[in-house]
């Protein structure tokens, strides 16, 4: 593994956990004051899974989702989208290459079992805890990328938290699990 994929898994890593350390240095008597993320909107969903556990895999991982205004397709992507799964935002990662997250409060082990199944990947662990599981889906490119394209799944529940807060003006959310997807290519 080369000192820029190091350095690049570090940075991912980083970026997914930089909201529960900010959380974790909160105390009890702090109150976070909401704030909407630059150019957000309210967060959207995908179809809702009918069963709670993880949907059978389709033909192909690209099957596209129902197209939703502002909601980044499988295509785009180039790994589907947990179904339920809520888009939350995009992050701008540098390089010319964008995080998608989007937040579940499916199981941890649902959402892993689910990518593994659809994916044909068993991934790899980064962390145990708070566990998280990474799925590549495309070529590192050194010259031109600074994240491998990836989908990484990640416990917010682990020590008992109450998971990802996300916030959308006023409003709070919380998710259990939250997927982050690196597409392959620099759109």
């Amino acid at each position: 593994m080369t000192q820029r994929t190091l350095l690049a898994l570090v940075a991912a890593s980083l970026i997914a956990t930089t909201p529960s350390l900010v959380m974790a240095r909160q105390t009890p008597t702090q109150t976070p004051v909401p704030r909407p993320f630059p150019g957000s909107s309210a967060p959207q969903t995908t179809q809702p899974p009918k069963t709670s556990t993880p949907p059978a895999p389709t033909s192909s991982p690209s099957t596209p989702a129902p197209a939703q205004p502002g909601v980044p397709s499988a295509a785009q992507l180039g790994a589907p989208v947990y179904p339920g799964a809520t888009y939350l935002e995009s992050i701008d990662a540098g390089g010319g290459q964008r995080l998608y997250l989007f937040g579940t409060n499916a199981a941890y082990l649902d959402i892993v079992n689910y990518y593994k199944n659809v994916l044909k990947n068993s991934g790899r662990e980064l962390f145990k805890a708070p566990a998280m599981q990474q799925f590549d889906i495309g070529k590192f490119q050194e010259d031109t990328m600074l994240f491998q394209p990836s989908v990484v799944v990640k416990d917010y529940t682990w020590n008992n938290q109450d998971g990802y807060l996300f916030v959308d003006g006023t409003k709070e959310l919380r998710f259990k699990t939250i997927i982050q997807i690196v597409p392959p290519t620099i759109k």
